[in-house]
């Protein structure tokens, strides 16, 4: 089978430099490297001009518009592979990772998508966690991820990660990220509608947490700075991973995660019960943050109805 890695990039060519060495490391070759530049990211641009190749397959292509989405999409435009593999300029693949993932797509021609675990970085320090329970959709809605911290067997999933997952092509051949995701940068949750539009087309997804990405975690230059509140950012999340759903809800569910989402809500996308909860020691940004999630959710229903 031949494999082509995806890699989206924007202005960071020091974390993009450690993400083409550990490719080059590959116990498994990459067969075809696409490097997805913004047209204004002069900084990289230099950066790849000047760096050492080596055997890597690279190829450079631009997109004119913001946001991941774009970028992803160019991706699938261009890749020639049997496999693409995505990972983010801010990760290094472990040494098997391709090894890995190639193993699950030859072993089973029902398998269309196949991720791993993000470990991440702050800083030099890893982030700590252990869980069992990886990329599922619960009945009425809850999104579980846990992507970066799973561990066990490998199993069937509803969701894979951006920063760490691979398709085959004769199962997206008629998909692409869905350009109603909201965010000029990462727009968070942009692989869910993707991930799920399969399942629903009956094929298997699968999270190995032995297939793994060193994840450091790069600067942002949008809106989303990750662990710092945004207003904006939070709705755009909250938006896009509403209008994921209600495409993939069944319309007794659908009305379950609303109602839940109004009700009780998530730590990153807030009901009444969360705000509660957040309330004594958060304050005012406990309500910031259910106002910003409300929107939200008004919005991706919006968007959804609109569609």
């Amino acid at each position: 089978m031949k494999i082509t890695v995806v890699v989206p990039t924007y202005r960071r060519s020091k974390d993009l430099a450690r993400c083409l060495d550990a490719l080059k490391l590959q116990i498994r070759p990459v067969d075809e490297l696409w490097i997805i530049v913004r047209d204004t990211d002069e900084e990289t641009r230099t950066f790849l001009q000047d760096f050492d190749v080596e055997s890597l397959p690279l190829q450079i292509a631009t997109v004119t518009a913001v946001g991941v989405v774009a970028a992803m999409n160019i991706g699938l435009e261009s890749a020639s592979g049997d496999i693409i593999a995505f990972t983010d300029d801010d990760a290094a693949p472990h040494s098997d990772w391709l090894e890995r993932i190639e193993a699950y797509f030859l072993s089973d021609p029902n398998v269309a998508g196949v991720g791993g675990r993000d470990w991440v970085y702050h800083g030099t320090e890893l982030e700590d966690g252990a869980e069992p329970i990886v990329g599922k959709l619960q009945w009425f809605g809850r999104l579980i991820g846990n992507h970066h911290i799973g561990i066990g067997q490998e199993r069937e999933v509803d969701v894979l990660k951006g920063v760490n997952m691979s398709f085959r092509r004769t199962s997206i051949q008629n998909l692409r990220f869905d350009q109603r995701m909201r965010g000029t940068g990462a727009q968070v949750h942009f692989e869910v509608m993707f991930c799920l539009q399969l399942k629903q087309l009956g094929w298997k997804l699968i999270y190995d947490s032995q297939i793994g990405v060193d994840h450091f975690r790069g600067d942002r230059f949008d809106e989303d700075q990750r662990d710092k509140f945004n207003q904006i950012a939070m709705l755009n999340a909250v938006h896009n991973e509403t209008l994921a759903l209600l495409e993939y809800l069944p319309t007794f569910r659908r009305f379950a995660f609303l109602g839940w989402a109004i009700a009780i809500g998530t730590r990153d996308a807030r009901g009444l019960l969360q705000w509660l909860r957040f309330l004594p020691k958060e304050g005012n940004l406990s309500s910031q943050k259910l106002w910003a999630s409300w929107r939200g959710r008004w919005e991706g229903w919006q968007t959804w109805r609109n569609s």
